[in-house]
């Protein structure tokens, strides 16, 4: 069996202004990064287009050790689009270095369903990452020297709410000291780092709507309160001009190929169990003007990734998806149905089914949103004849379409069937117009309330006393309008990574909350989720390697 990399060594790559040129992209609108990626001008959006043309959703039952495939499904979708004759775009996230050198080896699909250049792709690629962590630790610095600069005339911050951030796993840094030593050193505070996924600006570049509404959302970043109890902003500082010089780049999407050289459009990244785990709005709206399908995924199970695309991403931007595909895998739904990782390649009818009591919740709470669902099947090499038909007769008992997926070992050609139900389905029967699980005007104990009970199943949100604090502080600013962001564990529908398969009888416990006035939402953090992950005893760093001039050790 060849690995990701060495099938994506294999593929022969067309240049991107030729990727570009079959779209209809106008030359004068490219802007190549090397031979087969490129920066995509994103006034070239059509509205009209965008209303036109038809958003696929991809996501997942609850994700588990054994692994789910959501992006090779993506990719592969796409593939299967294609070569049943249907003009489709694959617009993705892009993976960040933490989870490629700890666990994941790299995020751009798998096997003959990858997105290309995948080693540039998992790596620096065109550099937005890099961008995001500079202009995010750029406002850290700014903030601290205006603040010893200004201390002698009285100015100080009662409270500092910017911390900096990494597209590193390091544990070390989620609390640190700055400012030790000498006076010059700048003022003594506590702060702390997370990960770059986590970042408000990655978030801010995400829903930004254009380079105008780019800036207008740093403007509005909130750093901390005045000692008189007022709001302290980048606008505060007048440097939100310097912060989008450096973001100039980054807000272009990012135009690829797949392993079938069918276009990909890959832009920003945060993940889903600590932000809103969608890619860029941008590069969305720029996909469905050049595609009459487009076919985007969210992070991580529906419960994080597809209620926050539906109630962050589509209630700020307008975006209606025609159809909502949730993948699912027999290893994962055995884990959801109580058997051990070690056993779970092994066939177990009780199982299989005790585990598809998660995927019928994920297929409810979709379809609570009004969206047209079928469950995609993603074949692994150890699954049965036998357990693909009991998955394919319980979904038809559920009435929702099912289609197995074999693109990881076929390319496009393994997607066929599912590219035929996607087709057909939104054909016959589209989703409806979304119904969001809570409105603007709900308090964000009600907008909590609302999606712990809808779609985890909780039975309510416990609020810390520090939670209630923050809480207090967005009523008297005003904003409580915004959208919340639920950061928790993407192991279960609780805030208990090992409650797996459909846990009853608990509440979320929120113990902080985050306020992000630039990205417009208020993120709650729940449980002991982390914004700054670890690495694990033996990460992926281990692995990867240069050997005569090629990378290895990428998935």
């Amino acid at each position: 069996m060849k690995t990701d990399i060495e099938i994506a060594r294999e593929t022969k790559l067309k240049p991107i202004a030729e990727i570009a040129s079959q779209l209809g992209i106008p030359e004068e609108k490219v802007e190549p990064y090397g031979r087969y990626a490129a920066k995509i001008d994103e006034s070239l959006t059509d509205e009209q287009k965008v209303k036109e043309h038809k958003l696929i959703l991809v996501t997942a039952i609850t994700p588990t050790k054994a692994g789910i495939g959501k992006t090779t499904v993506s990719v592969g979708l796409a593939l299967g689009m294609n070569r049943i004759g249907k003009k489709t775009i694959v617009a993705l996230r892009e993976p960040s270095l933490g989870p490629c050198f700890g666990m994941k080896g790299g995020a751009a699909g798998g096997g003959h369903a990858q997105v290309l250049p995948m080693d540039r792709i998992n790596l620096h690629f065109t550099g937005d990452f890099h961008a995001v962590t500079s202009a995010h630790n750029m406002i850290a610095a700014l903030m601290d020297n205006y603040i010893y600069q200004h201390r002698d005339e009285g100015f100080a911050l009662k409270e500092v709410l910017w911390k900096r951030v990494l597209d590193v796993n390091d544990r070390n840094l989620r609390s640190i000291v700055t400012g030790l030593g000498a006076k010059t050193n700048g003022v003594c505070m506590e702060s702390g780092f997370d990960i770059t996924p986590a970042s408000e600006i990655m978030a801010i570049l995400c829903l930004a709507k254009d380079q105008q509404d780019l800036r207008k959302r740093i403007e509005n970043i909130l750093l901390g309160t005045t000692m008189d109890g007022k709001p302290f902003t980048v606008k505060d500082m007048g440097v939100a001009g310097a912060i989008c010089v450096l973001l100039k780049d980054a807000l272009h999407p990012n135009l690829v190929q797949t392993t079938e050289n069918t276009p990909a459009i890959v832009h920003g990244g945060p993940f889903a169990n600590i932000a809103h785990g969608c890619n860029s709005v941008i590069a969305t709206k720029l996909a469905l003007t050049y595609a009459d399908y487009v076919i985007t995924e969210a992070g991580f199970g529906a419960d994080l990734g597809a209620e926050k695309f539906y109630d962050i991403k589509c209630r700020k931007s307008g975006l209606q998806p025609s159809l909502t595909v949730l993948v699912a895998t027999t290893q994962g739904l055995k884990m959801h149905g109580g058997v051990p990782v070690e056993s779970i390649k092994e066939p177990n009818a009780q199982g299989l089914l005790e585990g598809m009591k998660n995927l019928d919740k994920h297929i409810r709470n979709i379809q609570g949103f009004g969206q047209t669902v079928v469950v995609c099947f993603n074949r692994f090499a150890t699954d049965t004849d036998e357990e693909i038909e009991l998955c394919r007769s319980h979904c038809s008992e559920m009435g929702v379409g099912f289609a197995v997926n074999n693109a990881f070992n076929e390319g496009g050609a393994g997607a066929e069937e599912l590219a035929r139900l996607v087709a057909d389905t939104i054909d016959s029967n589209p989703s409806a117009q979304l119904r969001l699980a809570y409105s603007d005007t709900d308090s964000i104990e009600a907008k909590a309330d609302a999606v712990a009970r809808k779609v985890y199943g909780a039975d309510g949100v416990v609020f810390s006393p520090a939670a209630r604090k923050m809480i207090q502080k967005i009523n008297e600013m005003g904003i409580s309008h915004y959208p919340i962001c639920i950061a928790k564990t993407q192991y279960s529908f609780s805030a208990d990574a090992k409650a797996y398969g459909v846990p009853t009888g608990f509440s979320i416990n929120v113990r902080d909350i985050v306020i992000n006035c630039g990205a417009e939402m208020i993120v709650l953090v729940a449980g002991d989720i982390m914004r700054m992950p670890g690495l694990p005893k033996s990460p992926q760093a281990e692995r990867i390697d240069i050997v005569d001039g090629e990378i290895t050790g990428l998935s």
